[in-house]
């Protein structure tokens, strides 16, 4: 059977835990998914701040989570889901996250996965007077934040999960790209892509700029230019926008 991505080596830098589901997407579609995590998930530095925003969730109109990892750990720390608050989620992939955790009624957009498309939603327009959280790692954009309470909410955070390095040893990914076996590398953020640069160090950072880029946000793409990758594909959102760009590039080679 000719698959769309025969043979290709595809790289994967999701972190440990978290990419099953895409590893497996992939070798339906006929290619070698090699794991190689950049990001690691660990708990939040401050614990206490989190419970303190859990407890008092019920008290929110609206729950903004940033990611399908923002679903995983915040929801980790919530028996069940108050009768209160919308759960709302960046984009389709944290919708169905939600949705697969039993919260019905998620706001999202239809199209898009970042803040400016959530934003566009017309139940979002008049904040005055709403009280919201915003389940996230620590640290991030504030452009969610800023916007919402520039139109009148009252927002805070729930930091539910921290982004670290992750110890790796790069030798044998780097035997694997010198034997031509990584076409195209993946990653979902700027910060696993810079954690991909210093677990190769310097000097096998060539390994990446040669090779075609795929990420799912022009934000990335444009801070993987900046890092001198020569073939940056900038895709739909999430692991899926990922897949359908994959598949539409290698057609055309």
């Amino acid at each position: 059977m000719n698959l769309p991505l025969s043979g290709l080596g595809v790289l994967v830098t999701r972190p440990a835990g978290q990419a099953q589901r895409l590893q497996a997407r992939l070798r339906e579609l006929g290619a070698h998914p090699v794991l190689f995590p950049t990001l690691e998930i660990l708990p939040p530095a401050d614990t206490a701040t989190l419970a303190r925003r859990l407890a008092e969730l019920p008290d929110y109109d609206l729950a903004i989570f940033i990611s399908p990892t923002a679903v995983q750990y915040g929801l980790a720390g919530i028996p069940a889901w108050p009768v209160g608050p919308r759960a709302a989620g960046i984009g389709q992939g944290t919708a169905a996250a939600l949705h697969a955790a039993g919260i019905g009624q998620v706001l999202a957009p239809s199209a898009g996965g970042d803040s400016e498309h959530l934003l566009a939603l017309p139940e979002l327009a008049d904040m005055a007077g709403r009280h919201v959280l915003i389940f996230r790692g620590e640290g991030g954009r504030e452009l969610l934040a800023e916007t919402l309470a520039a139109r009148g909410a009252a927002v805070e955070y729930a930091e539910c999960y921290r982004r670290g390095l992750p110890v790796a040893d790069s030798a044998p990914l780097l035997a694997i790209w010198r034997q031509g076996g990584i076409q195209a590398v993946t990653v979902l953020s700027s910060q696993g892509l810079d954690n991909l640069f210093t677990l190769l160090g310097e000097g096998n950072a060539n390994w990446v700029r040669a090779t075609p880029l795929f990420v799912p946000h022009p934000r990335i793409a444009a801070h993987a230019r900046g890092l001198g990758v020569s073939s940056v594909i900038a895709t739909g959102p999430g692991e899926a926008g990922l897949l359908q760009g994959l598949v539409e590039y290698f057609a055309h080679v």
